[in-house]
């Protein structure tokens, strides 16, 4: 069968998490639906409209969420509810390509952008008796996906107008979401006005905007505004938190409504030893302590294994402990041009002044790694190691680890998330002093996971300075470089947990999911929807 790009494409993706034509569709993972999200009573009154103009027909509209969760359906007859009931396209049920394939609700939701799907097109048997349009409805503000609109019919009904008719309805229903977050911040705006006088300092978080009293904007940092969302979704009333100057302030959270945001008033709390309020101090790019232990590692001339992820800075730690002392630099990834050869330069190095760095020891070959061992134990040079996490180093590569005299391991970047606007700020310095990072091009850049670590954030700050070379970088500089275009919400501290896990499974298991599942003793299925949830890259 001759596919189109897309549909080929999207066939692929649904083989590789697993499926079979012969799959069936069972009712995984379904929810409540929130009947009270903007989506939904943004979208309510268009598909309203949309069941009118159906009337009589064979066809029917669905609305998933920004999960691809399905929240609302319209039909006009009972056996259209039969034959969504029969491939499982009920509320509550989340509709992905892992689970069901090539369809109008999955495959616009995974490409974000309108796809048709007619019969023979769809991946599994069960669908094929449809013909659909699917596509993504965007929030006009924040640019995120909101969700998505379908229209489905009986296969062989398939129109050309289909796609432009529901297009129609998607910027209905876009239209909406826009009046409605102009409601919100006019709500949150009165509600600022009417405390904001107050002797304590008062600051409004909606989903776009940030308000804040002249004392707010004295105490409290751009860093804090997402610890104060997170307080915001588990407390109302008074509640206690400690700020990123390590001010300890009571804090009352009020809801505006539903949909505008959270009010909080600030007081420092007065302790019975004396607390500075003052700017997060200067630092570099490591916490103070594995700075520190960098530092010593120097000052004693002591051996180091520095361990972390890709982008976490490995290589900097070494020129932190090498201090003012040369550096000769090797790469373990050049052994392959010459086993020997490359043995015999490192060799020739020991005997020179200054620190000699050995980066990526996992990727030695075993004879590689007994001769540098060897080296170790019959020369008094200044070495330090650098590698992945400590659980890829095996074999001789971990009894080489075993002989530095110190272990430094970089933490990710994800576990530093309260840094992450000094640090953006210190990488931002080498790019000109001439550039300032607005607040919400801060929460952006904290709002992300950053696989690539502080390697990842120098690039997006990079490309933002290219795009801009002076004055204020905003969020819409700095999104392009974002894997989320829009900041989120923060990840609690379980899927925190959750995520790294996740994280180092797949890592071992070299990024196969199947064996990344079972040695994590989930399904798959339960795996794709942790990874999509928590947002693993």
């Amino acid at each position: 069968m001759d596919l189109r790009t897309e549909i080929a494409q999207s066939w692929r993706r649904a083989e590789l998490s697993g499926l079979s034509p012969a799959s069936s569709v069972e009712r995984l993972n379904v929810a409540d639906v929130d009947r009270r999200s903007r989506l939904l009573r943004a979208a309510s009154p268009v598909l309203d409209e949309l069941a009118r103009q159906l009337a009589g027909t064979r066809f029917c509209v669905v609305l998933a969420d920004d999960e691809c969760r399905i929240v609302a359906r319209r039909f006009s007859e009972r056996s259209v509810e039969l034959a969504l009931e029969n491939i499982s396209a009920v509320p509550g049920c989340q509709f992905l390509e892992e689970r069901t394939g090539t369809n109008s609700l999955a495959t616009p939701f995974e490409t974000r952008r309108g796809v048709s799907v007619d019969g023979d097109e769809h991946f599994l048997e069960a669908m094929k008796q449809f013909t659909c349009y699917g596509h993504p409805v965007v929030h006009p503000t924040t640019r995120r996906m909101a969700g998505v609109l379908d229209i489905t019919g009986p296969a062989g009904d398939a129109n050309a107008l289909l796609g432009p008719f529901l297009r129609r309805a998607v910027a209905d229903i876009e239209r909406r979401l826009l009046d409605g977050a102009k409601l919100a911040e006019q709500q949150l705006l009165a509600a600022f006005q009417s405390v904001q006088h107050r002797a304590c300092a008062v600051l409004a978080l909606g989903q776009d905007v940030v308000l804040a009293n002249t004392a707010a904007t004295e105490l409290v940092d751009t860093a804090d505004h997402r610890l104060l969302r997170e307080l915001g979704r588990t407390h109302r009333g008074l509640g206690r938190l400690r700020l990123s100057s390590g001010t300890p302030v009571e804090v009352r959270v009020e809801a505006v409504s539903a949909s505008a945001g959270l009010l909080f008033e600030l007081a420092p709390v007065r302790t019975s030893s004396p607390v500075v309020s003052r700017p997060p101090a200067e630092r570099g790019l490591f916490p103070a302590q594995i700075d520190e232990r960098l530092r010593g590692a120097g000052r004693a001339r002591r051996r180091v294994l520095i361990s972390g992820e890709p982008g976490s800075g490995r290589t900097t730690a070494a020129r932190v402990v090498a201090g003012d002392q040369p550096v000769h630099e090797f790469d373990a990834s050049d052994v392959v041009a010459g086993e020997a050869e490359w043995c015999t330069r490192v060799a020739a190095a020991a005997s020179l002044p200054g620190l000699l760095v050995i980066d990526g020891i996992q990727l030695l070959p075993p004879l590689a790694a007994v001769r540098l061992a060897r080296l170790l134990d019959t020369t008094t040079a200044w070495f330090a190691l650098l590698s992945g996490p400590p659980s890829e180093l095996h074999g001789e590569q971990a009894t080489l680890a075993a002989r530095m005299h110190r272990r430094i391991e970089l933490p990710p970047l994800r576990e530093r998330r309260d840094e992450i606007p000094a640090l953006a700020r210190t990488l931002l310095r080498g790019f000109g002093d001439s550039l300032r990072l607005t607040p919400g091009a801060l929460e952006l850049l904290g709002s992300q996971q950053w696989p690539g670590n502080l390697r990842e954030l120098a690039g997006v700050l990079a490309g933002a300075a290219d795009r801009r070379s002076a004055g204020d970088l905003t969020a819409e500089d700095v999104a392009p470089g974002c894997t989320e275009t829009a900041p989120g919400a923060a990840l609690s501290g379980w899927e925190q947990a959750e995520y790294d896990v996740i994280v180092r499974t797949l890592r071992a298991c070299e990024g196969n999911k199947v064996r990344a599942a079972k040695q994590l003793g989930i399904s798959r299925s339960t795996l794709y929807n942790r990874m999509r949830a928590l947002r693993v890259r």
